[in-house]
């Protein structure tokens, strides 16, 4: 059989399936869970999958599944991936009344996505007809939220990193792993379903605590330290260094306060606050990070108070595969047509699969189908074909060019690439990146 006639095998038995994937995202949909919490939508997926005759590996890290294809066959390993968590977003319509959790993210699409890919792989028997094997992994843990959590967590040994992937990658799921596609919903301008080769921020996350001095507030304030008036200035300190941000970095500073003190009647002891410290490249996160660090101190300093800067590995820039673009997009072309496609840009946001990125030739697009911003109460499916359907078909063909024909493409590609870092020197600077300063 050729190329062409498994392509339009797969094409078919994702078009009999479709109601099966959208009604998989759409159940996802109505159910967001948050990060190394998915355990519903891991039963989910893994039913799904199990339907299709493959043997599922559940709760990977935490939670999260993997279903080997092809596993006995010779040849390179693809992972298609599908985010399993939501992020927080009280105020969403789907919201979790009690935890905040939304789908605000549409991880609920990419999980579906992944599943349409398996469907259109196995259901049709062309799986057999290739030289290689593909790995459909459920991924926990994409959104860098509850950080306390994550980190009573990581204090219990339960877990080494807050990103899925990271963790998943020194687990050693990813080790027979030669490259990896998922795809991300994007609210694209109007007649555009697909952006392609853009970049991303990584970002270091931060927990900081002001530590100061309860006092009563009303009838003996000048016996206390303020921790809160720490952190007000800390913070207006980082304004002060924006200017001195590069424009080529895109640093984006964008703190919170999770804890503001006890009681208004009590000066302020205990203020705590989280960010991010975002940026293109790792060189100048660094740099914006020190001067963070030096405006949080400073703030400290200037009313007495005493400071506890816990920094937590975030993630990597999202980088780009020249190689992997180009496929994805001759396929792409057979579904859509040139000017639906968008190239390059800037995506402010982070992701975990920027790490992934690093190390082997990957690719994750943006597809269209939505409306409304990410993260926010607006954030919806306006076009399920689109949201759903078209990215499954797309990954699914890629797969077939990949692997087809003593799998020529996909060799070519790993031979071509360069990782940014191996694994272990990934893991190092992961290593380096977990540092607690107290002053």
């Amino acid at each position: 059989m050729d190329k062409q006639e498994l392509k339009q095998k797969v094409l078919e038995a994702i078009d009999k399936n479709r109601e099966t994937i959208i009604s998989t995202g759409e159940k996802i949909f109505e159910n967001p869970e948050l990060g190394y919490k998915e355990f519903e939508t891991t039963k989910l997926i893994k039913a799904e999958l199990e339907k299709l005759g493959l043997k599922v590996e559940q709760n990977i890290a935490i939670t999260g599944v993997r279903a080997k294809a092809n596993e006995n066959k010779e040849g390179p390993t693809i992972a298609v991936m599908g985010e399993l968590d939501s992020v927080i977003c009280y105020d969403h319509e789907k919201a979790n009344k009690e935890t905040g959790a939304a789908h605000a993210c549409g991880h609920n699409i990419q999980s579906a996505a992944m599943l349409g890919v398996a469907i259109g792989l196995i259901s049709s028997d062309v799986m057999k007809e290739l030289d290689g094997k593909v790995n459909f992994m459920g991924v926990p843990a994409e959104e860098y939220v509850e950080l306390e959590y994550r980190s009573k967590m990581k204090e219990e040994g339960k877990l080494s990193y807050f990103g899925g992937k990271q963790e998943l990658i020194l687990k050693g799921y990813l080790d027979d792993v030669d490259i990896s596609m998922m795809i991300h919903s994007l609210n694209l301008p109007e007649g555009k379903k697909m952006l392609l080769g853009s970049k991303g921020n990584g970002f270091v996350g931060k927990r900081v605590q002001f530590i100061g001095q309860e006092a009563h507030a009303g009838s003996a304030p000048e016996q206390g330290i303020n921790a809160l008036n720490a952190a007000m200035l800390a913070m207006n300190n980082i304004h002060a260094n924006r200017e001195t941000f590069l424009d080529g970095d895109h640093i984006r500073v964008h703190p919170i306060i999770t804890k503001g003190g006890d009681l208004v009647n009590v000066v302020p002891a205990d203020v705590q606050m989280e960010t991010y410290v975002r940026g293109r490249t790792i060189e100048g996160i660094q740099d914006a990070n020190s001067k963070v660090n030096r405006a949080l101190k400073a703030g400290a300093d200037a009313v007495g108070a005493k400071i506890k800067i816990t920094e937590i590995p975030g993630y990597l820039p999202l980088l780009n595969n020249d190689d992997m673009d180009k496929v994805f997009k001759e396929n792409a072309l057979t579904l859509i047509t040139e000017d639906q496609i968008e190239e390059g840009g800037e995506f402010g946001g982070s992701t975990d699969f920027g790490d992934v990125l690093h190390l082997m030739p990957a690719i994750h697009p943006f597809i269209g189908g939505v409306e409304g911003n990410l993260h926010t109460r607006n954030f919806r499916i306006s076009n399920p074909e689109t949201a759903y359907i078209l990215p499954a078909k797309i990954m699914a063909l890629t797969v077939v060019d990949l692997l087809f024909d003593g799998a020529k493409k996909a060799n070519e590609i790993i031979e071509n690439f360069k990782p940014a870092m191996t694994k272990e020197e990934y893991l190092e600077f992961l290593k380096k990146s977990s540092i607690l300063i107290e002053n």
